[in-house]
């Protein structure tokens, strides 16, 4: 890298997913919004192809917008390739295909389970991450041969296993996992302050929170405006709008009838133990116990969210394909957008470029301290020159600690079988998920199943052996 006064240039970054047609993007059109620094990008993904297509999108960008960072993209064949000589390392995968994905989600509903997004707990979350585990040991090998000091950022789900997989094959790794969903319900605080107290104008970056959790079940434990206490406006806003829920037009997402939600889960949440929900309702739904809010489909419709289905995300890559191919062609231009994303802050902030707070997930250092050493967990973070600080965010409340405490240790559970291949268990952990409300026989029959059909993933793990001892039906 080469520092000037206020800039830094020649930085490298490697993305392990590179041909990714999500957040590849996104990541692109926030660089290219960053004056201060530049460099090159390196795309590596197993399908070299979509690489290349974003090598061709990336460069293209500075052509389109020659008033934007002129970063440089190059697609290249291998890992070691893409980590030599890296400063960060961006890791943004699709572990599997949505076919894999379709059984994670879709196949437990024929036992009367439903999932929301399955990508992080639940039957789908579990069987996700043991075929998860496994990339990611290999990607932090990889980056200790390669690029031992480089800054890692995350955002590949199940979270949590991922960020704990990393540190589990190589300890002395500077990695970190970023998840945009507390920034939701900061701007939900601040449509509180307008809708309760008329005050306008207020972003989300001037709401000050403190986080406490792990990944999708994150919770806040206060929360500032200037010196306005929050809690109180929020308990207002909560039970004014708990019946009916409030109307989110926050963001994008509320165009696709898949994504939209009023709410009402969140301020439940808030009302039942008075510390705030900080992700979204489809998530907090699977966290929760499986009575509550997605018991069946019809629960999921009186909470006014939506079950997700793969067939979606199948249709949506199909337009990201045509996009993609459009973009290439120069039918299409790159359309500059800011994600909202706090990647690119927290690259600058690791080069000096400025300090920031975010929230990030992390091993528990003591951070929290009435979860266990090492767990993943998610708090805010202070990002200065070279370092990543975890704030001490202070004890589980009570009221919320079984509900949390009891989502670690299943995630325990899973990293430790993940690690040591151990499917009996990981079965486990799957039986113990509150999700999961059907017999151990049903609950074999089904795990059996999901490993079947996701089983060309898991080549490292005794699957045939498992198979023979526990399902009828090999």
């Amino acid at each position: 890298m080469r520092y000037g006064k206020n800039r830094v240039d020649d930085i490298k970054i490697a993305y392990i997913g590179g041909g990714s047609r999500g957040w590849a993007w996104g990541l692109m059109s926030d660089l290219a919004g960053a004056d201060d620094i530049c460099g090159t990008i390196a795309l590596y993904d197993i399908d070299y192809g979509a690489a290349q297509n974003n090598e061709i999108i990336g460069n293209n960008i500075v052509k389109q917008h020659p008033e934007v960072s002129p970063w440089k993209y190059q697609a290249v064949k291998t890992i070691g390739e893409a980590l030599t000589g890296a400063d960060f390392v961006v890791i943004s995968i699709l572990p599997g295909t949505f076919d894999e994905m379709e059984s994670d989600v879709h196949m437990p509903e024929k036992y009367g389970i439903y999932q929301s997004v399955g990508d992080t707990t639940g039957p789908g979350g579990i069987v996700r991450a043991l075929r998860t585990v496994p990339m990611f040991e290999e990607i932090a090998l990889a980056i200790k041969e390669y690029c031992p000091k480089a800054w890692v950022i995350n955002y590949t789900n199940p979270m949590t296993l991922c960020v704990r997989a990393l540190y589990q094959a190589f300890p002395e790794i500077k990695a970190f996992g970023c998840c945009h969903e507390v920034f939701s319900t900061q701007k939900l605080l601040a449509v509180a302050l307008k809708d309760i107290c008329g005050i306008e104008g207020v972003t989300r970056d001037e709401i000050k929170v403190n986080v406490v959790g792990i990944n999708h079940y994150t919770w806040l434990t206060s929360a500032h405006y200037q010196n306005i206490d929050l809690f109180p406006i929020y308990r207002k806003f909560a039970e004014k709008y708990r019946e009916n829920g409030f109307d989110n037009q926050r963001n994008e997402n509320w165009l696709n009838r898949f994504f939209r939600t009023r709410d009402k889960v969140k301020l439940d949440l808030f009302l039942r133990y008075g510390i705030i929900a900080a992700a979204g309702d489809r998530h907090l739904a699977e966290f929760s116990p499986g009575g509550w809010y997605i018991k069946d489909p019809q629960t999921v419709e009186s909470w006014e969210y939506r079950l997700t289905p793969v067939s979606w995300r199948k249709d949506e890559l199909k337009e990201r394909l045509r996009k993609s191919a459009a973009m290439i062609a120069g039918e299409e231009g790159f359309e500059l957008k800011e994600t909202g994303e706090d990647g690119v802050k927290q690259i600058r902030a690791l080069l000096g470029l400025g300090d920031l707070v975010t929230n990030v997930n992390l091993p528990n250092t003591g951070q929290i301290p009435n979860l266990p050493l090492d767990a993943v967990v998610e708090t805010n973070a202070v990002f200065t020159s070279d370092t990543v600080t975890p704030v001490q965010a202070g004890m589980i409340p009570e009221k919320i600690y079984s509900l949390i405490a009891r989502v670690v240790g299943e995630q325990e559970c899973i990293a430790k079988a993940a690690n040591t291949r151990n499917l009996s268990l990981a079965f486990e952990a799957f039986l113990a998920d509150p999700l999961v409300r059907i017999s151990i026989p049903e609950a074999y029959e089904l795990f059996c199943t999901m490993l079947k059909n996701t089983s060309s993933y898991l080549s490292m793990y005794p699957v045939e052996e498992f198979l023979n001892t526990h399902c009828s039906a090999k």
